[in-house]
């Protein structure tokens, strides 16, 4: 009898030695692992932006979320809705009124319950990429969360999020699935560091009327949910805490939540380009703690980092992002523009600031100027592409159908292009007044963008873009006739040399010219009405 107790104390001895180790090698290999991730700084001084976003140049962006439920009241719509004076932020002046006269007061129905009526019912991912894609969509951008603080993925951190309320979708998994389907490359934006600021106005109440007094939704607490649609849920947790209890320890708690959410962001949905709306790193190392995630997942993946963090500021480790608007120069490395048909959430009492030719002259701007355009294709709430901005994004495709060989995998020339706005030369405004071109440079390059307001280029306004020995001049407003390119002429410090040939690439005509020491002269086609941008190959 002992000799079989002592027998199985043996058997537990040994198996508890052989389970300790196995936990041990594991540890020792998640160390290891762990070790082997190189720092922040240790990426940042070897990166070089991927080839894959250089050659790229046109991606969609699926800025998309309840904010677009509402039919009224501007890209801002959640915070706009508490607000009756929204200031100088005029695109959000209908929603109180949209609000009141739709839903009801927002201390009765508040954004948390604009979350609950947006279904996204008719979302097709697959659907929306392949169109995208037919249209000449190299890469795919989805919102992952708002100003709003609401997730649109699978969040185990933050229970206000799309599968858990409004669609009981997975926004981002579909997208990101249909994306790789594609044979495409996926992003991610965030816009949620502003949050805790930009929803103090539903802490708030009216100031007269009937309801002068009563506070708004975000006063709400996780025991007035009872009985609700929302009971289990926690205003607090969308809106966050009130203003008057925000503690340092407060809030840093809400910067460590934002590290294990988008740390989840970057792990489960590998994503090969992240967008921090704000011009520094989000919550300064926690953002670029998700940062250093994103490309060390990379490296591992593809045995270097081939994933791009945009920032709308230059930083080492980082892509520059320009919001509504290009650059004044030709830079030396690459960036993005990113522009929006309306409010970034499409709304039908906003005019379109965009069409195909505007477009197409932002892409062509972005491109010969080394950069990359991102185009968000607004959705409708139930997850469709609006009439008229899907008018636009197929006459864009079939553009580049016959015109990508001057935009795809495309490097910019020595200059940018010719003509007045080049040049710096007065330029007629919209209002009639003359003014400056170069004074845009007073003002940034964000919301610098030209739009339906915008006027036409003039005749004799061109870019560039090379590829290898192809040459391509972009005649940004063509109408026929002659015109001077200085630039290409003989004597140009720039000069490329002699031309040889020079093609119409959509119809194959050659087209006559001539190139003296002032510039190259050329002779286009008579034009019919207006014209959207025409390529030249040119042969040196």
């Amino acid at each position: 009898m002992f000799s079989s107790l002592k027998n199985k104390q043996t058997k537990t001895v040994f198996l508890n030695l052989v389970i300790f180790s196995v936990l041990a090698l594991l540890n020792a290999n998640a160390t290891l692992a762990q070790e082997k991730e190189l720092s922040w700084d240790e990426l940042a001084d070897q990166y070089e932006c991927p080839e894959w976003f250089r050659d790229a140049k046109f991606g969609i962006w699926f800025h998309w979320g309840p904010q677009a439920q509402p039919e009224q009241g501007g890209g801002w719509y959640a915070r706009h809705m508490y607000m009756k004076d929204v200031g100088r932020q005029k695109f959000g002046k209908m929603a109180n009124p949209y609000h009141l006269q739709t839903y009801g007061h927002p201390s009765e129905f508040g954004f948390k319950d604009v979350i609950n009526e947006w279904k996204a019912e008719k979302f097709d991912a697959q659907a929306l990429i392949n169109f995208s894609k037919e249209n000449g969509a190299k890469y795919i951008v989805a919102l992952a969360n708002h100003h709003d603080h609401f997730d649109l993925f699978n969040s185990t951190h933050h229970d206000w999020n799309s599968v858990n309320v409004g669609p009981k979708k997975d926004i981002i998994g579909e997208f990101e699935k249909a994306t790789r389907n594609a044979g495409l490359k996926f992003g991610v934006t965030s816009h949620d560091d502003r949050f805790l600021n930009w929803w103090k106005p539903a802490f708030g109440s009216d100031k007269e009327g009937k309801y002068a007094g009563v506070p708004y939704d975000a006063r709400l607490t996780k025991e007035d949910g009872k009985g609700l649609w929302w009971e289990g849920l926690d205003p607090k947790d969308l809106y966050g805490p009130a203003p008057e209890d925000r503690t340092p320890e407060i809030i840093e708690g809400i910067k460590k939540n934002w590290l294990k959410r988008h740390l989840e962001l970057v792990n489960n949905y590998k994503p090969d380009l992240l967008y921090n709306d704000g011009f520094n790193f989000t919550y300064g190392d926690y953002g670029k703690e998700v940062t250093r995630k994103l490309y060390n997942n990379s490296l591992e993946d593809n045995g270097k980092i081939d994933a791009v963090m945009l920032l709308k500021r230059k930083a080492k480790g980082t892509v520059n992002e320009v919001e509504s608007g290009g650059s004044n120069t030709l830079r030396e490395s690459p960036w993005q523009s990113e522009i929006t048909f309306t409010d970034w959430f499409y709304k039908k009492d906003r005019h379109l600031t965009h069409n195909a030719r505007t477009i197409l002259e932002m892409l062509v701007e972005a491109v010969s100027k080394n950069g990359n355009l991102l185009l968000s294709m607004e959705l409708s709430p139930d997850g469709t592409i609006p009439h008229e901005i899907k008018k636009s994004v197929k006459i864009v495709g079939d553009w580049l159908k016959i015109n990508g060989e001057a935009i795809y995998s495309t490097r910019p020339w020595k200059v940018y292009g010719d003509g007045r706005s080049v040049r710096g030369e007065e330029v007629e405004t919209v209002e009639g007044e003359l003014r400056n071109a170069t004074e845009n440079q007073k003002h940034g390059e964000h919301f610098n963008q030209r739009t339906t307001a915008t006027p036409a280029f003039d005749h004799d306004e061109v870019r560039y873009t090379t590829k290898g020995d192809d040459f391509y001049i972009i005649v940004m407003n063509p109408k026929g006739g002659e015109f001077l390119i200085p630039s290409l002429g003989k004597l140009s410090e720039v000069n490329p040399g002699k031309l040889k040939k020079l093609i119409q690439i959509y119809d194959d005509t050659r087209i006559s010219f001539k190139q003296t020491d002032k510039g190259l002269s050329i002779k286009m086609p008579k034009v019919n009405g207006d014209s959207y941008p025409v390529v030249l190959k040119a042969k040196f």
